[in-house]
């Protein structure tokens, strides 16, 4: 996460999906990826433009953007070290 310091257990995800019947064939309509990043106190604003830009940086997401409708976010908690 560029300026910011990954370390093991800091950040994790929830995944959903939608599946819908799409002229008698199930698909996947709709992804939602929820980040939780713990971060060192005073990261927050890079940590948030991480994951609003999230997407466009996402091999994953690039992929499926045009067949799937994203939605990605997530929460940022700040900690001391």
């Amino acid at each position: 996460m560029r300026q910011i310091p990954v370390e093991p257990n800091k950040v994790s995800a929830t995944v959903e999906g939608d599946i819908e019947n799409v002229n008698r064939i199930l698909r996947i309509t709709k992804i939602r990826v929820r980040y939780i990043v713990r971060i060192p106190i005073g990261m927050r604003k890079v940590a948030e433009r991480v994951i609003e830009t999230h997407e466009q940086q996402c091999p994953a997401a690039n992929s499926v953007r045009n067949c799937i409708a994203l939605d990605i976010g997530g929460v940022v908690i700040e900690e001391q070290r």
